[in-house]
């Protein structure tokens, strides 16, 4: 068995070993997001009441904020896995790069905003 063809090989075309990589984290986070959203919908329905100041209570406990967290970080993750594939399969040449720094800083900037939101509130922010 040989490694493509010869003009593939002198252009460096080929296997990037890093599929398997990348499909074993997109099922990772596809798994977890599953867990963790049964676990919110579960929690969220057991709840008495869904008024701002009893949410916002319930937020502010460590057993809630941590899944949260782990929430927000493996849907992102999960979502920039899966448009990463899109973008390379779909864009060429430098539009693909500007699409995947689109991606990154998009990914970045909504994650990081609901991380900080459920943080502050974790730690106590005034109502």
């Amino acid at each position: 068995m040989g490694s493509g063809t010869q003009l593939g090989r002198v252009r460096g075309l080929g296997s990037a070993k890093e599929g398997a990589h990348h499909w074993l984290w997109q099922r990772f986070t596809a798994a977890s997001n599953l867990f963790l959203m049964l676990w919110l919908l579960i929690a969220v329905a057991r709840q008495p009441s869904y008024d701002y100041a009893s949410m916002h209570l319930w937020v502010q406990s460590a057993w809630v904020a941590v899944p949260m967290l782990l929430l927000i970080a493996s849907v992102f993750y999960h979502f920039r896995l899966g448009l990463q594939v899109l973008i390379e399969d779909y864009t060429y040449n430098e539009s693909r790069v500007v699409a995947m720094l689109a991606l990154n800083l998009f990914v970045l900037v909504t994650a990081g905003i609901a991380i900080f939101s459920i943080l502050k509130i974790a730690f106590g922010a005034a109502a």
